[in-house]
């Protein structure tokens, strides 16, 4: 399992973008893990997936909240990781209003979070293997913390807890 001071696993996210730019096309693009943090701080939350009630009530609205004063304290940019497709994720981005704010990158086939370790499985629930709630500060790829929530629980992988950290 991942932990503190190891450096993120090689893979690929996906982001699904609706504005061309950075050389970026239109739809879903694939971004090397590595690359994209080198050289950057970035807030990365985890959760189980798109649409859920906690993730769309609480998760995601503290990050877009947060936005700003998280930059201020250093952070580069903000990821939300989810075991869902590059569609799903970008049509949740919408609905949650996390343009320039948060990037919502898709694991589909949760290649990523099983290299990381942290998976959960749901599929008794119907929703297969999904990927633990937590949250983590990287920097140049390294993880810098990581807080990992117990079942059930969303109590410090919250915008705030990342936020003080980040400040720290």
């Amino acid at each position: 399992m991942l932990k503190v001071g190891d450096k993120l696993p090689a893979g690929s996210l996906q982001e699904f973008i609706e504005v061309e730019g950075n050389g970026c096309s239109l739809g879903p693009n694939t971004f090397d893990v590595e690359k994209e943090t080198a050289g950057k701080k970035i807030a990365i939350f985890a959760l189980p997936g798109a649409f859920t009630p906690t993730c769309s009530a609480q998760h995601v609205p503290g990050y877009v909240k947060n936005a700003e004063a998280l930059k201020a304290a250093g952070v580069d940019e903000i990821w939300c990781i989810s075991v869902n497709d590059a569609f799903v994720m970008g049509a949740w981005g919408r609905d949650q209003h996390t343009l320039g704010k948060v990037r919502m990158m898709a694991d589909g086939s949760g290649t990523f979070t099983q290299a990381t370790g942290l998976t959960l499985d749901l599929i008794a629930r119907g929703m297969g293997v999904r990927s633990q709630r937590y949250s983590m500060l990287v920097d140049n790829g390294v993880v810098k913390t990581l807080n990992i929530e117990a079942p059930g629980k969303f109590e410090v992988s919250n915008a705030e807890t990342i936020l003080a950290q980040a400040k720290a």
